[in-house]
């Protein structure tokens, strides 16, 4: 069994069942799968060899879903790019990642003809949208000179399925390699923690470049059958629209979309009889706003709190509804083909209700880092990956985390780490130093607050700062606030005391 093959047993059994719905187009499983087949043989046609990286730049769409499954079916390794990356980000994870092939909307052709001179290992270019660039191949046509029968290529289990780039605190990224057996183990976890049901109609709100929303809730949806809508910008107002008109099942994002939803004025006039489950991630979901969904959604069975990382594809432990408001602050229970551990700086397993570092060990576990074999011996040391957050486990076996190794910041979903921006900061003439954290953020989680100190007889302004950052790093990024002080607070050894700065913001 490999990733591909799920959509095509699924297509053969329920060649009618809508699959995808985008914005105004609906496709049935066999037409989905009849493209991602079309897109397969383009990349054969083009000379994808078994292993070839094929990058991708593209907003949540059916192309995004059938480029997915047409490399899987082949072989082919899946490299989604964030979009709301700079494009020196964007370089940095072409050449990285030795991509050959790469897919690109049209709403980023200016951002790849600037970086294009300096794409090293990229041979083929695909453009998605009405104006294909010159030396571009046009997806659409493509796909309509290509065949629609499904491949012959054997793809295994333990062959490689994804490389996902995930921020590292050196400021550059890491790609998890994520096989075959990873996807498919993480699908098994996932379909029991959350108790996920067949032909459910899921609405997909998270960019599909994070292992969440591209494995959890759209993978798993195509597994069993059911109806992924996919959602290209966020629109509070117009996702309660959907829910209704579409009669939605399941709706799964960060925290931050459920707060934007709550928020909508005159959200209680639509019907949204048809939920039954909210799953959630990134952050903790506070029980103030699971109540508030309780009530939005009422035949809602309750809320799902999903705790994983990109190193895991990405599951490890789910809090399902019946424990959601009986367990606070938690995030559930290990999944079951998984095994957790919290252990201490020696790796020695803690007492119960201590605090130490969660490892985890299992089917679902990423391959290793590409192309680093340095990281990958730290993060999967001595066969168990160390996720860098510290935790507690209670009496009942239910997980706590308590705080982040790695300093990071989650706002909105997006995993955001202090040292990249704090790098940026450095590199300002009047800079002497910086800090970054996360504070308190009631619409985002987590919002970027740094801690500038000038040099001796220089002046700046809060916008300065913002506006730098905001040149040379994603915008979700760059600091929302800035306060200036003489100096960081430091300990003996020199190394930056950000939790007497947390304390300073919390005053």
């Amino acid at each position: 069994m490999n990733v591909g093959q799920l959509l095509t047993l699924v297509a053969s059994k329920h060649p009618q069942r809508s699959a995808i719905l985008f914005e105004n187009k609906r496709f049935t499983y066999r037409e989905f799968n009849q493209r991602a087949n079309r897109f397969a043989h383009s990349l054969l046609r083009l000379g994808l060899r078994k292993g070839d990286k094929v990058a991708v730049l593209l907003f949540n769409s059916n192309h995004f879903a059938e480029v997915y499954f047409g490399t899987a079916k082949i072989g082919g390794v899946f490299a989604p790019i964030n979009f709301r990356l700079a494009g020196e980000e964007v370089l940095y994870i072409l050449n990285h990642s030795d991509a050959r092939f790469f897919v690109f909307g049209e709403e980023f052709a200016a951002l790849v003809t600037t970086i294009r001179p300096r794409l090293s290992k990229v041979e083929v270019f695909m453009s998605v949208g009405k104006d294909t660039p010159p030396q571009t191949f046009d997806y659409e046509t493509l796909l309509r000179n290509s065949k629609s029968l499904e491949p012959n290529r054997s793809v295994s289990e333990k062959d490689e399925c994804q490389l996902m780039y995930t921020s590292g605190t050196t400021g550059r990224p890491k790609g998890a390699v994520i096989t075959h057996q990873n996807v498919l183990w993480n699908l098994l976890n996932t379909i029991l923690g959350r108790e996920d049901k067949e032909g459910e109609v899921s609405l997909v709100i998270g960019p599909l470049y994070h292992t969440a929303a591209l494995n959890n809730h759209f993978t798993l949806r195509v597994a069993l059958g059911g109806t992924t809508i996919l959602i290209k910008h966020f629109d509070p107002r117009g996702v309660m629209e959907i829910i209704e008109m579409e009669r939605v099942n399941v709706i799964s994002g960060a925290p931050a979309i459920y707060h934007l939803l709550l928020n909508l004025p005159d959200s209680k006039r639509y019907d949204t009889r048809s939920v039954t489950k909210c799953t959630a991630g990134a952050a903790i979901l506070p029980d103030e706003t699971k109540r508030g969904l309780l009530k939005l959604f009422p035949n809602s069975i309750g809320i799902y709190d999903v705790y994983g990382c990109t190193e895991a594809s990405p599951c490890i432990t789910i809090l399902k509804a019946a424990d959601s408001l009986r367990k606070q602050e938690c995030v559930g229970q290990p999944l079951p083909f998984l095994e957790v551990r919290i252990v201490d700086d020696r790796d020695r397993d803690v007492s119960q209700g201590e605090v130490g570092e969660l490892t985890c060990r299992g089917p679902n576990v990423m391959k290793g880092y590409y192309k680093n074999k340095k990281a990958t011996g730290k993060a999967l040391k001595g066969g168990w990956l160390h996720t860098g957050d510290l935790a507690r486990m209670d009496e009942e076996g239910f997980v706590y985390i308590v705080d982040r190794k790695k300093d990071m910041i989650i706002s909105g979903g997006e995993n955001i780490y202090p040292r990249e921006i704090e790098e940026v900061l450095y590199h300002h003439p009047k800079i002497q130093e910086a800090a970054v954290i996360g504070i308190p953020d009631p619409l985002w989680g987590e919002s970027v607050k740094a801690f500038v100190a000038l040099k001796s007889g220089e002046s700046m302004e809060e916008r300065e700062v913002i506006e730098y950052c905001k040149t040379r790093l994603a915008s979700y990024k760059k600091p929302k606030s800035v306060e200036f002080i003489g100096s960081l607070p430091r300990n003996p050894s020199g190394k930056v005391l950000k939790t007497i700065l947390r304390e300073q913001t919390q005053k």
